[in-house]
């Protein structure tokens, strides 16, 4: 009895060292996936099944270092916006204002408050033909709560 103890004892260390193996080998993927496209290599990140990209704050935050996309503000009312904006687009707008965006082949982020009306949008320009569409996960609540600065006019 004893030794089945042990036996299986020694079977659930073997298996959460498996797990926790995994987990650390995945967090190191992430960590990598980032790194390597920050400044502005958005070519390599996966689409979703709408035809845009999901991005993260932290993958926003190292690809404005080199800014080469143009940033748009889709959230209505006005609540907030991240630094070096380009334009401010109502989301339920987006597909009136084609012509202030640039070709469809150009690099397009979007956010909002948190993520629902840049999805929104996102979906809108992907449909329409636009094939660098990325939209900021969690919005500029998401960019405040990672500590990063968000500027509200008065």
């Amino acid at each position: 009895m004893k030794k089945l103890r042990v036996i299986g004892i020694i079977g659930l260390l073997t298996v959460l060292m498996l797990v926790i193996s995994a987990c650390g080998g995945k967090s190191e993927s992430k960590t990598s996936n980032v790194e390597t496209n920050s400044g502005g290599s958005w070519q390599e990140l996966p689409r979703n099944g709408d035809g845009y990209v999901d991005i993260s704050v932290d993958q926003l935050a190292q690809a404005m270092q080199e800014k080469d996309f143009t940033l748009v503000n889709v959230h209505i009312p006005y609540g907030g916006e991240l630094p070096n904006t380009d334009l401010f687009i109502p989301f339920n707008q987006i597909g009136d204002n084609l012509d202030k965006l640039p070709s469809k082949d150009q690099p397009i982020v979007l956010y909002c408050a948190g993520g629902g009306m840049s999805t929104m949008a996102a979906k809108e320009l992907a449909s329409r033909g636009y094939t660098n569409v990325y939209e900021v996960d969690g919005g500029f609540s998401a960019w405040r709560a990672a500590g990063y600065e968000l500027l509200v006019n008065q």
